[in-house]
């Protein structure tokens, strides 16, 4: 039995590291939410059968260990020898010490388990791996996403079981990119469900309504060693910075097809779009440099991941943490 156990949890172990090294090699499409889900349930078995079945065992062991030897030195004594060789408490401690593969599986699971609910239900970190919410987020950025703002989801099919808040315009949201679900986005709420929101010649504007925009100081790009004008606008009660670069013309090409295209329309100027019902349209606030909502389409509720709301960590410049806006 031991011996099917040891093998057994060899070959467990060998394809999560197989998949693990496809995946960092780019040879599978990975999933991590589903990894650790396995991952928990893997290991939530291990404990169970540990703690049900191999640790009574061996603590079985222990006592007849104890009560042999006890026989033992009786009728030694009865013999009138009260020296006995033998070390019975390094014996007792090597039959209770967990083999390898309960210690890798069954002795992982606690934290493997508190990882996977506060990743699930509580706030998952996320890196920025491009440019297109700067300046409010830089490349390598290390974030938190407020997991239940948006309500309660069950991890890998992200079915809500409890509605919270709903997203507001200027809310920082990351989502399941439309076209490829299994990749999670970040951008900017500017369009929520029955909004008409229009992009034209640079300028947003919300349900005929200009969102106010006040120009700022030029903002110095460090990683593209270029400057870009920078601008403050308004959405309700949150202000939040912008780019725009001067030498992108304000036609967006829409060469994706997507679920309510008829809503847009789209000219030399720009895009329009109504946004439909349990959707919504997002944007980078680095507006000429982001693929978005204006592109591939809106974003559906169930896509939802969670509200950014914290930067804890960037390796070269610390003075990036701090709350996102």
């Amino acid at each position: 039995m031991l011996g099917f156990m040891s093998t057994l949890t060899a070959l467990v172990l060998a394809v999560f590291v197989g998949y693990g090294g496809a995946w960092y090699f780019g040879l599978v499409e990975g999933n991590f939410s589903l990894l650790l889900f396995l991952a928990t349930v893997v290991t939530g078995v291990y404990w169970l059968a540990e703690k049900f079945y191999f640790w009574p065992q061996r603590r079985r062991a222990a006592e007849r260990i104890e009560h042999e030897a006890a026989a033992r030195r009786g009728e030694l004594a009865s013999k009138g020898i009260t020296q006995v060789d033998g070390n019975l408490h390094d014996a007792q401690t090597k039959i209770l010490m967990q083999p390898w593969w309960l210690d890798w599986t069954a002795g992982l699971f606690p934290v493997i388990v508190v990882v996977f609910l506060l990743r699930s239900f509580l706030f998952e970190p996320f890196k920025i791996p491009s440019g297109s919410m700067i300046p409010t987020l830089l490349v390598g950025d290390l974030i938190l996403v407020n997991k239940f703002h948006y309500g309660v989801r069950l991890p890998v099919i992200n079915l809500k079981l409890i509605d919270n808040n709903s997203p507001q315009r200027g809310d920082v949201m990351v989502f399941r990119y439309p076209p490829k679900p299994s990749l999670d986005y970040i951008k900017r709420v500017v369009g929520v469900p029955g909004d008409e929101v229009a992009y034209l010649n640079k300028k947003l504007t919300v349900n005929g309504m200009a969102v106010p925009k006040v120009a700022q100081p030029d903002f110095f790009d460090e990683d593209a060693l270029r400057y870009a004008k920078e601008f403050k606008e308004t959405t309700g009660n949150k202000t939040y910075r912008l780019l725009n670069d001067e030498d992108r013309a304000p036609f967006i090409s829409s060469r994706y097809e997507f679920p309510f295209k008829q809503n847009c329309r789209y000219s030399i100027e720009g895009v329009v779009c109504k946004v439909p019902e349990g959707h919504y349209f997002m944007m980078g606030d680095n507006r000429d440099n982001s693929e978005d909502s204006r592109y591939w389409g809106f974003v559906p509720e169930a896509n939802i991941v969670g509200k950014a709301f914290f930067v804890w960590m960037n390796f070269g410049n610390l003075k990036r943490i701090g709350a996102v806006d």
